[in-house]
């Protein structure tokens, strides 16, 4: 039967005219009158359209699928679907993307290889929650009918849904073809067809002379030296000490291969001639088996296999005439060819047709082969025909899962350039159904058609016209005249059937259901007939599925699937009902996990958790005062003669043991400070107290981290107190009191500080001098003409006791500490800032503050200025260095070279505040203590709602804090560590759980279960179902954004976010994929955005912190909290041992006790050890035990215990490089090493030739190899060997029934010795790359194939070399690791290597060079001396070749993004692509005390200080360009600037194009 459409829907859509239709501009496409039929008797009746392939199918389906969509939108009715079925992927994907480009609808495709975003399932797994959001979001599904059929089955569809069906290639509707079951069970009753519409066409004959030359002594010759090779074979086989199942099955793959390639050969030699044939043996050569890591009885057998094609090919070669390979030169004749047989009959006749073609202007002609042998052939060979050059030749054969199958990408480029005319000759086998060629003008059928499908589908390629279809048959040959005519009979009988039949009368009626053996559940609708049933019960008992099962087998099923469900073990929707390893064993229902969570491209927007212990309400009693919780601060100097005054925190609520008893380091710029925070007592304040306590609280926070006043002239805003307007300083989510102590033991807060303070805030008030009416400060001075005395604004205090006296500049709300009376200055002096303006410090104060001084003669007052808060959790004497890498973030950096400020002011505008030096200085310390503290309560409130009332697990506060802290904080601890131990945690328990919940499922299984339980996106929907995310700390400390109660935010960040409560929906329009998006800053609403793997990260860490603190105990704990339920319950371990004990002891007795000694445990459970070295191969499949289980088990408990094991060693090393060692240690190389080591691979049973090959040339390797780790990594060590040792790693861990310290035991002496940080060697291609990036040098990597090889070129630029380096190997990371190794070299030789590499100091912000460069920009180039030597290396003329085709090849850019980082991005993308190395950029700042004005236009900005970069770029062998760059107000766009100057220099020297 021809290709055929079919189409059917039960409710029929309204209509609209065709005309209508075919007005709209998107269906303004030419259609035939055939097209017009076929659309309209389908809109007016369930139809089978029997359409050629090519008369436009797609083009019909298209319009009726936008009419019943239009048609549905009109009608506003229930959901709708439309439903296309094709049988094969490759069709359905056609479909969907035909369709998908021509409509506007929603629409997706479903095949086996579908797999929802959600969980990773595929298709045939879905439940009826996925086939729901499926059949929801989509108004048109693509899929295979088996899909269709399944859903129909399991009541996750029904056909009331569909209100269009399209069948694709209906013919398939007979047997048990899933089309034939839908139709079955599912009737459509109205079933009429319509005429079969054919293509005019021309079709022709092509005959040729039979072949008269028929090489008897050559293919005589070649079937010899065939038999030869087998006898070689089989007496190889016969020689094998030992024979195994995998030996005797390469074996016959061998002989199979060979077989098939000398029926190849004799083919070519009668059907093409002996030079097709000499063609045909070379491809058989290229394609034949390969043997790199086989064993050696493969090895050999390929070898022998080569030579015997080898042989083959000299045999023939032989007949041939010398100079063959030149034989089709001109003036070759090709009848003398076909006499001598060197050509056949048939291909001469091939070429005559390809002769006559030479009129046509443009020639697009397929030739149909039988074989693809023949296509690969004709392809070679015509390409060497002289006569034929002007033709464009190609090939197009089967898949890639045949021996000289073609990919699919290959494929579809091969199409594709016949269907754009660069190919004019196409060769190619069978016609594919699916396959659209649209302008093809001849069709040759080089071997003739099978079947009568066949011979319509070539003859409806061609179709432009005048086409022609020719079938070439060999005169005087019946046989195949009989043939032609069979067909030619058959297809006019189909035709004057499909004419003669009346639609109108013809009904199939539908199929009686009581004929059907079937099994309904009532309550979905849910079927399951006998054929089906078998399937089921497979899956249901995981049994592989086989082809075909007799009657009585499927009624057996049948029956056993209604009694299956009526006991609950299938659903309703008749699937397993058991729970299976895949499904997370979540305690808290959570929703599907979206696309893309928890990975490291996606942020997300996520609000904070308020932190309960610092609330109060307090604040609002205003007579009874209040109870408060008081907390000892003691701050003590390293350097002795420095003083601290301590402070009381005092607080409404308790705080744990272990947060309010901590102690701290505080690191300032030469000097450090232990903070010491402990409880002490409850006391009760009395509202007279508590409002002093907040004046204390107001006065210094505000007064030294942010301002007294508001308003100014620029806002507009008149100049007010700020404790005199409605501003909101204390909210109740944030209320606690920071007063200083006058003695520690005994507790005692410093009232009389305190008092002062309020005091001082009362003489403000009242003498605020921004009032309308004061133009003056009130004074106080008694004796004008004492010298002596100092008259400040509140009292006169002798000039001898001024010095660190603690003042409040009234005038600016300021405070400072005195430093000295400056004794040759007044108010009358010169103004120390911008003359221009100001005269004098009078005149200063008049212009400025509009404050007319009334005693300007008094000296004036050197006073030390407040400064903003540091972050002094970080220690500044280790160069900003935190765990190896670079601080990045600025907050967290001091500059210590930054000239002291100081104030010069009257001593009538200041206010002496009774406060010591000691408590400002405290004061300074505070911000980041109370960070510190904020933390570790936050910490212990994610503590309580983990561990409840738990009383047996005990976790420091400070472990859970490590836990949420993401390395972002440069702090000196962070997740990473715990993230990685919590990570073989959680892959231990959930593996336990598994292994002993699932005694009967396999290894691959299980490892599913697992993956999906512990993945990436599995915790992020448990981080997120415990709101988690809101306790994550991910950007380090800013003291200017951090408050105390009471302050004014001096730095406010407005939340624009258009989220008004503190918590963020979980919502997909919070979530981007914008690199551009800053993650860590908060707004005032605590909203930041925050990376969606981060999550995942804290989820790994919470668990690994609970190891550490409650061992596996409190990490099963942990997990129960998140979700995932691990229950290592000791009945289940003592069932697995049981079950281990039934195996059969195969090894003697005396072999497995001297394996137990070489390990070093003795098992009380035999069964266990031999399990753990029985291999698959040992056992026939489904027989017997094998060690992949307890495999599975091994890897697990090995993986935790080493990783616990370098935890607690190697406390002091960064977390990447724990990682590194964990690599190098828990990897199958190393296993395999101790396994030979340990002498354990003698006992290992198995059955295979190709292992045993394996383990013989490993354990040669590891005799005469170091043990170094890249030693190791250049042999690839035999997989099983590796397994061996975790499988005895967890037949160990159930014979000791869980117990890891007696693992550890055992495996600690087996592995040893494990690599430490001393002896840690990284693959040479990482050290490469690594080395390069800290350097700023770019390598390129290419690699190529060579027979069995890879080989890998690395190219990497100096700034005066280019170096290159090969390396092969059997993979490409073998080879590129060879070649990396050799390149690591040859920098060492030149005295680059990791161990001198230092700080990398190439990422654009390397220290200042204090450049003192005043002028704008300036230019110079450095070139080098080119200098050639005599001798020109191959590296050089590379080199010099790439030069001049860089010179022909301008690297060009579009445009030039201004913004901030953009230059840089394009200069930097720039040399990475030209392999220049990275340009390095060194700043300098220019301090002024006035405001200047920097940069020009929209750059323009006004700062006390500016910076200014210098660049330069080294271009190799060409020269250096060094420029500064225009002076800006921060230091990364002074880095800009420099950038944006050296593109336009290239530009300017040719070396770029700007557009």
């Amino acid at each position: 039967m021809q290709s055929s459409e079919s189409s059917g829907h039960t409710t029929k859509p309204l209509k609209r005219k065709f005309e209508t239709l075919m007005n709209d501009t998107s269906n303004r496409q030419q259609l035939t009158p055939y097209q017009l039929d076929v659309y309209n008797v389908a809109m007016r009746r369930n139809t089978i359209a029997h359409l050629d392939t090519g008369a436009g199918k797609h083009m019909i389906a298209v319009m009726i699928i936008k009419e019943v969509a239009l048609s549905l939108r009109e009608q506003l009715s229930e959901k709708k679907l439309i439903i296309i079925l094709a049988p094969t992927r490759d069709l359905v994907e056609q479909k969907f993307n035909v369709v998908r480009e021509s409509t506007d609808l929603l629409i997706d495709f479903y095949h086996g290889s579908k797999v929802t975003n959600v969980d990773g399932k595929m298709v045939d797994e879905w439940d009826a929650a996925i086939w729901e959001y499926e059949t929801n979001k989509n108004q048109v599904m693509v899929m295979t009918p088996q899909i269709l059929l399944d859903a129909l089955r399991k009541a996750f569809m029904n056909f009331e849904m569909i209100c269009l069906l399209i069948i694709d290639e209906c013919h398939h509707a007979s047997g048990n073809h899933p089309y034939a079951s839908i139709m079955k069970v599912y009737t459509i009753q109205n079933r009429t067809e319509l005429e079969h519409v054919t293509l005019s066409i021309s079709q022709k004959y092509s005959f040729y002379q039979p072949n008269k030359v028929d090489h008897v002594d050559l293919k005589l010759k070649l079937k010899s030296s065939r038999l030869e090779f087998e006898v070689q074979l089989f007496e190889m086989q016969l020689s094998l000490q030992r024979h195994y199942k995998d030996t005797d099955e390469k074996h016959d793959i061998i002989r199979k291969r060979l077989s098939n390639d000398h029926s190849k050969i004799i083919y070519c030699i009668d059907e093409l001639g002996l030079l097709c044939a000499y063609e045909a043996v070379k491809i058989c050569i290229r394609n034949a088996l390969k043997a790199i890591e086989e064993c050696d009885f493969f090895k050999d057998s390929c070898s022998k296999c080569l030579y015997c094609l080898e042989e083959s090919l000299s045999v023939i070669e032989n007949s041939l005439p010398n100079g063959h390979e030149n034989i089709f030169d001109a003036g070759c004749d090709f009848e003398k060819m076909v006499a001598a047989g060197y050509i056949s009959p048939k291909l001469h006749q091939l070429f005559k047709l390809f002769l006559s073609f030479r009129g046509a202007t443009k020639v697009s002609c397929i030739i149909f082969v039988e074989r693809t042998i023949t296509a690969k052939v004709l392809d070679m060979i015509l390409k060497r025909v002289p006569h034929l050059s002007h033709f464009e030749v190609s090939y197009l054969t089967g898949d890639a899962t045949s021996v000289d199958g073609m990919s699919a990408k290959l494929q579809k480029e091969t199409l594709e350039s016949f269907r754009s005319g660069k190919v004019d000759l196409l060769f190619a086998t069978d016609v594919e159904e699916g396959i659209d060629v649209p302008k093809c003008s001849t069709v040759i059928h080089f071997d003739i058609p099978k079947m009568v499908r066949s011979n319509i589908q070539s003859m409806v390629r061609a179709r432009q016209s005048g086409s022609q279809l020719i079938i070439m048959l060999e005169r005087g040959n019946e046989k195949q005249r009989e043939h032609i005519s069979d067909i030619i009979r058959s297809e006019h009988s189909m035709n004057d059937n499909a004419k003669k039949r009346d639609p109108d009368t013809c009904v199939v009626k539908p199929c009686n259901f009581e004929e059907t053996k079937s099994y309904h559940v009532e309550a979905t609708g849910a079927s399951v007939i006998a054929d089906s049933s078998v399937s089921l019960i497979k899956r249901y008992c995981e049994l592989p599925a086989d082809k075909s099962s007799s009657i009585s087998k499927q009624l057996v099923c049948l029956e056993a699937c209604k009694n299956l469900h009526q006991m609950g073990a299938l659903t309703d929707h008749l699937l397993p009902n058991s729970e299976d390893p895949s499904e997370n064993k979540s305690s808290k229902k959570t929703e599907e996990t979206p696309s893309g969570a928890g990975t490291t491209k996606r942020k997300e927007l996520h609000g904070t958790i308020p932190i309960r212990a610092v609330s109060g309400t307090w604040g609002d009693k205003l007579d009874d005062g209040a109870d408060f919780y008081a907390y000892k601060i003691s701050l003590k100097c390293s350097i002795v003669e420095v003083k601290f005054s301590s402070f009381a925190l005092l607080l409404e609520s308790k705080l744990d043991d272990d947060v309010s008893n901590i102690e701290m380091e505080l690191y300032l710029v030469s000097k450090s400070v232990n903070c010491k925070v402990s409880s002490c007592v409850k006391l009760h304040l009395n509202a007279e107290q508590v409002a002093k306590g907040k004046c204390f609280q107001e006065l210094f926070f505000n007064g030294i981290f942010s301002k007294l006043y508001v308003g100014s002239k620029q806002s507009k805003e008149p100049r007010k107190f700020l404790l005199e307007t409605d501003q909101k300083l204390w909210i109740s989510s944030y209320m606690y009191l920071l007063l200083p102590l006058e003695s520690l033991d005994p507790f005692k807060i410093s009232w009389k500080e305190i008092d002062s303070c309020v005091s001082v805030m009362e003489f403000v008030k009242k003498s605020f001098v921004f009032s309308a009416e004061k133009q003056t400060v009130d004074s106080v001075m008694t004796d004008s003409e004492s010298t002596s005395m100092i008259h400040f604004a509140n009292r006169s205090v002798h000039k001898d006791e001024v010095t660190d006296v603690v003042v409040l500049a009234i005038h600016t709300g300021k405070i400072y500490s005195i430093l000295e009376v400056l004794k040759d200055e007044t108010a009358h002096s010169p103004f120390d800032g911008d003359t221009e303006k100001f005269s004098t410090f009078k005149n200063y104060f008049k212009q400025k503050y509009r404050i007319n001084l009334v005693y300007p003669g008094q000296n004036m007052l050197l006073l030390k200025q407040s400064h903003r808060a540091h972050n002094l959790l970080v220690d500044f004497n280790g160069e900003g260095i935190l765990h190896g890498k670079k601080i990045k973030a600025d907050s967290c950096k001091v500059n210590t070279d930054r000239q002291r400020c100081y104030a010069h002011l009257p001593p009538e505008l200041l206010a002496i505040i009774d406060a010591r030096i000691d408590v400002v200085k405290s004061l300074y310390l505070l911000p980041s203590l109370m960070h510190r503290l904020e933390s570790l309560m936050l910490a212990s409130q994610l503590r309580a709602e983990i561990t409840g009332h738990m009383t047996d697990v005990q976790i420091s506060c400070s472990l859970i804090l490590e836990a949420i802290t993401t390395l972002r904080c440069n702090e000196s601890f962070s997740m990473e560590r715990l993230e990685l131990l919590g990570d073989s945690v959680l892959k231990y328990a959930v593996s336990c759980d598994l292994y002993l919940r699932y005694p009967k499922k396999h290894e691959g299984h299980l490892s599913s279960g697992r993956t999906l339980q512990v993945r990436n996106s599995t915790l992020y929907n448990l981080g997120i179902g415990c709101r988690l995310q809101g306790y994550i700390r991910d950007v380090a400390f800013d003291p200017t954004r951090w408050i105390a109660p009471g302050q004014l935010p001096i730095r406010p960040c407005p939340c624009d976010h258009g989220v008004e409560t503190l918590e963020v929906p979980i919502d997909a329009k919070y979530h981007t994929e914008d690199p551009k998006a800053v993650t860590g800053k908060c707004c005032d609403l605590g909203h930041r955005w925050l990376g969606s793997k981060t999550i995942s990260d804290c989820v790994e860490a919470l668990v690994g912190a609970y190891f550490v603190g409650g061992g596996l105990t409190g990490a099963l704990h942990c997990m129960k909290w998140l979700g995932i339920s691990c229950e290592l319950n000791p009945s289940r371990v003592s069932e697995a041992i049981k079950i281990a004990s039934l195996h059969t002891y195969t090894p003697k007795l005396d072999a497995l006790q001297s394996l137990e000694s070489n390990i070093g445990y003795k098992f009380a459970v035999k069964g266990l050890l031999l399990e753990a070295i029985t291999h698959a191969s040992y056992q026939d499949p489904g027989i017997g035990c094998s060690y992949q289980r307890l495999e599975f088990l091994g890897d697990s408990v090995l993986d935790l215990l080493i990783t616990r094991h370098l935890f607690n060693k190697h406390n002091d090393i960064d977390p990447g490089e724990l990682t590194d060692l964990r690599s190098a240690s828990v990897n199958n190389e190393n296993f395999a090493y101790a396994a030979v080591r340990k002498n354990l691979h003698p006992y290992l049973q198995y059955r295979s030739g190709y292992l045993q090959t394996q383990i013989s040339d490993y354990v040669k390797f590891v005799a005469t190899s170091s043990t170094d780790t890249n030693s190791l990594q250049t042999k690839k060590s035999p997989k099983a060997l590796g397994d061996i040792v975790e499988s005895i790693a967890g037949a160990i861990l159930l014979d000791t029934k869980l117990d890891l310290d007696e693992v550890w035991r055992i495996f600690e002496m087996l592995l040893t010795p494990i690599v430490t940080p001393e002896k840690l060697e990284l693959p040479p291609l990482r050290e490469l790359m690594e080395l390069c990036d800290s350097r700023g040098y770019f390598v390129k990597d290419t690699c190529r194939s060579n027979g069995e090889s890879v080989i890998a070129e690395l190219r990497l630029q100096l700034e005066d070399a280019l170096l290159i380096a090969e390396g092969s190997g059997t993979t490409r990371k073998i080879a590129r690791g060879q070649a990396a190794l050799k390149l690591l070299s040859k920098l060492e030789k030149r005295g680059i290597s990791s161990k001198n590499q230092g700080q990398g100091n190439r990422d654009g912000e390397i220290g200042d060079k204090n450049m003192k460069e005043n002028g704008t920009t300036r230019f110079e180039i450095t070139p080098f001396d080119p200098l050639p030597s005599a001798r020109t290396s191959i590296a050089n003329e590379c080199l010099m070749e790439e030069e001049s085709n860089s010179k022909a090849e301008i690297p060009v850019l579009k445009s030039i993004n201004t913004k901030k980082g953009g230059p840089r991005t394009a200069l930097y993308e720039l040399c990475r692509k030209m392999q220049w190395p990275m340009p390095i950029l060194t700043s300098s700042e220019q301090k002024s005390k006035t405001m200047i004005e920097i940069g020009e236009g929209v750059d323009k900005r006004t700062a006390f200080s500016s910076f200014e970069s210098r660049i330069s770029l080294t271009i190799p062998n060409c020269g250096v360009i060094e420029l500064t760059g225009e002076p800006r107000a921060d230091k990364k766009s002074s880095f800009d600037s420099a950038a944006l100057l050296t593109l336009y220099e290239l530009q300017r020297l040719g070396k770029l194009i700007i557009e």
